[in-house]
């Protein structure tokens, strides 16, 4: 099969997703209602505890490809284990970011922890990134 094939598909899939799609949408009973600030919900707690699990990752990574020099509890840490946390953490934090945002029944703002999902999946890839510079640096 080509790729022009395989890209008409896929374009054909998503004309024929959004144009049936678009019905559903504009019925008013459909439409999720918005949460309060306030509510806890499984997906807010799920976008949040993978973003923290993406933003340990990415300060992991990020101490450890800047090599501190101080001698110290944090310094020794980094120089060991935060590459390795980095690699850890950023997967976690995008596979429980993208699982929140698949399962999203709403847009932003719904309640449903899209936001926080989309965020702790940015998280992730950096944490990963970083880890990846920081462990190709420490194997030269």
């Amino acid at each position: 099969m080509s790729v022009r094939s395989v890209l008409a598909v896929a374009a054909a899939v998503l004309i024929g997703g959004l144009a049936l799609a678009e019905p559903a949408a504009a019925d008013a009973a459909a439409q999720p209602v918005a949460a309060s600030v306030f509510t806890v919900s499984v997906g807010r707690t799920g976008a949040f505890l993978s973003a923290l699990a993406g933003l340990l990752g990415a300060v992991g990574g990020g101490l450890a490809l800047a090599r501190p020099t101080r001698q110290g509890y944090v310094g020794n840490w980094a120089r060991r284990y935060g590459a390795a946390t980095a690699l850890v953490a950023g997967p976690v934090a995008v596979t429980v970011g993208g699982t929140v945002a698949a399962t999203a029944d709403g847009g932003l703002g719904t309640g449903n922890g899209l936001g926080g999902a989309c965020f702790a999946i940015l998280l992730g890839l950096i944490s990963v990134t970083l880890g990846w510079q920081a462990r190709s640096r420490r194997t030269r």
